[in-house]
């Protein structure tokens, strides 16, 4: 596989201890990471003050936090975190959830 393709199914990981992580893509305009939540995982609830973020629900039902509202999401379901704007995921079902989670520009130190 190169590195401008992915198969998430495949780079999938979960972790027990808390929710997973994997970068696919990070450069100075734009990051991609799969997050990986297994039932009761969340991120914590955040902000970032010059950069979108764009949640794309790839398989599970999470729910995602923008602002004060709270919305159970699908299968390509998407949810955009306008900068500034608190946001964050959790996992409050019995399956495992995939995202595909965009951010530009980066924050800083990522």
């Amino acid at each position: 596989m190169s590195e401008h393709y992915f198969t998430p199914e495949l780079l999938a990981r979960f972790s027990a201890e808390k929710m997973k992580k994997i970068n696919l893509h990070s450069s100075a305009h734009l990051f991609c990471d799969l997050y990986c939540l297994q039932p009761g995982q969340a991120q914590k609830d955040h902000a970032h003050d010059d950069s979108d973020k764009v949640y794309c629900v790839l398989n599970g039902r999470p729910t995602i936090r923008i602002g004060d509202e709270y919305r159970e999401l699908g299968a390509d379901d998407v949810a955009i975190a306008p900068a500034g704007v608190i946001h964050g995921v959790r996992n409050e079902t019995e399956e495992n959830a995939v995202l595909l989670v965009i951010m530009a520009p980066p924050p800083s130190g990522h």
